[in-house]
């Protein structure tokens, strides 16, 4: 009994394990009906195709994708250039700006002579107002001798009439028939033009230079510059950030090189191209230094080699006063001043500097700073400068 009882059980295990396998290969076999559909599907299906590969490009053909690619990004990465302000009319714009600073001459004046009499304690104040503006003891001697015989003449009877009599003999002795046009500028057919910007340390040369590019390109004329400051810190760059605002290129040399050489260079290199103007910033130099004043020598007569010299711009701080008449003569003595241009004007109550240099050069002033904005430089209009000292 006993052994018909194992007999059984071992039977038992014997069709429990034999029906595992068969599971087990059931469910690791795919059914028929699954393989038909996969024959059918492995039939139906086209082969698929090897993909083509692209053809190579050529070397040359990376190198100029590659160089267009550069172009782009920096086209992308350059600031947008900017448009300077035109230049007609901007003396007029900061009209305000010069009649606030210049208020003791021209009100002083007026003040003076709008009084009911005239005695000599009254002339001697005028005569002082003239000295304190700069005007300059020649220039102060002819315009009290001519304001005496009009007074004397023809009287002054209103506020009017002394402001009329005032502008009158202020824009004589400004002197209207001079020539203020900028010599900066291309004749047809011919070299690109040339000016050489000098002046004393601190008058602000380089910034005029950067103004006066602006200046120029306002007026659609193309510019490179010629960073000949090469011994000031930092000249080059802060020439070069100019310039590229406005799309002026500026022709460098290494730091502590000859000046003459890289403004040599920046001729030579215009010459070459459809460029209007060249414009050469120079050091500043005391005018008591006779080696520096003779390098700016060296700096014109090399240039002059491959081409004149248009326009020599001497840059003159207009707070410096009578001072200033110092520096001027020596550089004119040096480098035949042909302009000034008066920086600082709009910081100075002294707008007689305009008439002393003037009549100490015998140059017209051609261009006045009027602020720190990068169009603040606007050409000299003696009638608004003259309306904007008399200005209420």
């Amino acid at each position: 009994m006993e052994y018909l009882i194992i007999t059984i059980i071992v039977v038992m295990l014997a069709c429990a394990v034999v029906a595992g396998l068969v599971g087990a290969g059931l469910r690791g076999r795919p059914s028929d009906q699954t393989e038909i559909e996969t024959e059918t599907e492995t039939r139906a299906a086209p082969p698929k195709a090897k993909p083509t590969p692209a053809p190579k490009a050529p070397p040359e053909d990376l190198d100029e994708i590659a160089t267009t690619l550069e172009a782009v990004e920096s086209l992308l990465e350059a600031p947008a250039l900017e448009v300077p302000e035109p230049t007609a009319g901007r003396l007029i714009r900061l009209r305000s700006r010069l009649a606030r600073s210049q208020s003791t001459l021209g009100r002083g004046l007026l003040t003076l002579l709008s009084r009911d009499v005239l005695d000599e304690d009254t002339w001697e104040e005028i005569e002082e107002t003239l000295l304190s503006a700069d005007i300059g003891v020649g220039p102060t001697g002819e315009l009290m001798a001519r304001l005496r015989t009009a007074v004397r003449v023809d009287g002054v009877r209103s506020p009017q009439a002394a402001r009329e009599l005032l502008r009158s003999e202020l824009l004589a002795l400004i002197d209207m028939d001079m020539d203020r046009s900028l010599h900066a500028v291309r004749a047809d057919g011919q070299r690109p033009s040339v000016t050489l910007v000098v002046g004393v340390n601190g008058t602000g040369k380089t910034t005029t230079t950067g103004k006066l590019a602006r200046v120029l390109v306002a007026d659609g004329r193309t510019v490179v510059l010629g960073a000949a400051d090469t011994f000031r810190a930092a000249a080059g760059d802060q020439l070069q950030t100019w310039g590229d605002r406005v799309g002026a290129r500026t022709v460098r040399g290494p730091e502590g090189g000859d000046p003459a050489s890289v403004a040599f260079d920046a001729v030579k290199q215009a010459a070459g191209e459809d460029v209007d103007a060249v414009i050469i910033d120079t050091a500043g130099r005391l005018h008591t230094k006779a080696g520096l004043m003779d390098e700016l020598g060296k700096v014109k007569r090399v240039i002059e080699k491959q081409s004149p010299v248009h326009e020599v711009l001497l840059v003159l701080d207009a707070t410096t006063g009578q001072n200033g008449l110092t520096q001027a003569r020596v550089f004119a003595e040096v480098v035949e001043v042909t302009g000034v241009v008066l920086s600082k004007l709009d910081g100075t109550a002294k707008g007689g500097i305009v008439i002393a240099v003037q009549r100490e050069l015998g140059v017209p002033v051609k261009l006045v700073g009027l602020g720190e904005g990068p169009d603040d430089l606007a050409p000299f209009e003696p009638e608004a400068f003259v309306d904007a000292l008399l200005a209420d």
